[in-house]
């Protein structure tokens, strides 16, 4: 299966110039069957990434700008009229899809989003009673702008916590921009069409064969310890909860997966700690007031707590 691993990233890089360890961390997400959040400025090709990789897959792809007018039917679906039987029929909303990109989801309001809150946990959505299930695999992959705050509605941390993790891209280096408009160039055109590299149900082996990967007890043991000390840091007001570490266990063994290994190491705990936890960590008042941040709390977390010998 690493061989099409490969093929994954080779082909998504066709489009995606520098960014190898973001990509990487998608697939790990995506072969752990969580949900991403992508925080970043405009125009550093959220939406590319996550169309790039629903072509790669060979999955269905939708996508839902999210506006304040925005109502929890226009993501689930509603009931229409039909004239010619005389009955309701279901029509089916963009959220039955197997990626659906949630564009600048906080723009839309507390009512929708929780709409969404449920297709992400139960992986089914409720209308009117009745409950329709979503397909397998069912990835949201959600953006937002950072610079942006006006007509917006922060998520509430709850609905934070179901994403498996929060990703930034960040801006290309020099060479890595010059790269994008000479391929730009060569393409005489905006967009390409990727080659599929696996099907469906490959995509859905592969996220069997990673739920095998073994982890040895001292290894639990580091995720816990790493948890807990997010708790009891001096500077956080309200600490990871067992959804961190349960996060962090997926993602360490989807990067071990990935890496070739049937078993879990503590550097692919460290190397997904970080993603996994970024989000769950609320700071308390005056260290935010002094310019910390919940990634400066997770590195010292990663320095102090002390790595298992396996």
């Amino acid at each position: 299966m690493n061989e099409k691993i490969n093929e994954i990233i080779e082909e998504v890089k066709r489009v995606i110039v520098g960014k190898d360890d973001v990509l990487r961390e998608v697939l790990f997400t995506i072969l752990a069957g969580g949900h991403i959040l992508f925080e970043d400025n405009p125009g550093l090709a959220k939406t590319l990434i996550a169309r790039s990789f629903a072509q790669v897959i060979g999955m269905d792809f939708k996508r839902v700008q999210f506006t304040p007018d925005l109502l929890p039917s226009d993501i689930t679906g509603t009931y229409i009229y039909d004239r010619k039987s005389g009955e309701f029929r279901f029509m089916r909303g963009p959220v039955f899809t197997n990626i659906l990109l949630a564009d600048e989801i906080n723009r839309a309001p507390p009512k929708t989003q929780a709409a969404l809150l449920e297709a992400m946990q139960e992986k089914q959505v409720t209308v009117e009673g009745e409950t329709y299930k979503l397909e397998d695999p069912f990835i949201v992959i959600a953006t937002q702008n950072p610079i942006e705050y006006e007509g917006t509605y922060p998520l509430p941390e709850a609905q934070l916590d179901r994403f498996l993790v929060k990703l930034s891209i960040g801006y290309p280096d020099h060479e890595g921009e010059k790269e994008i408009l000479r391929r730009r160039i060569s393409w005489m055109k905006d967009e390409i069409t990727l080659r599929r590299g696996v099907q469906k149900d490959e995509l859905l082996k592969m996220r069997e064969e990673v739920e095998k990967v073994y982890v040895e007890e001292d290894v639990l043991d580091y995720i816990v310890r790493l948890v807990r000390a997010t708790r009891e840091h001096i500077q956080v007001e309200l600490g990871a909860s067992p959804r961190g570490s349960l996060a962090i266990l997926k993602l360490s063994r989807a990067r071990a997966y990935v890496m070739g290994r049937d078993y879990v190491i503590p550097d692919d705990v460290k190397s997904t700690a970080r993603m996994a936890l970024i989000h769950r960590i609320i700071l308390k008042p005056e260290p935010w007031i002094r310019g910390v941040r919940p990634g400066d709390v997770l590195e010292e977390v990663l320095r102090k707590v002390p790595v298992p010998k396996v």
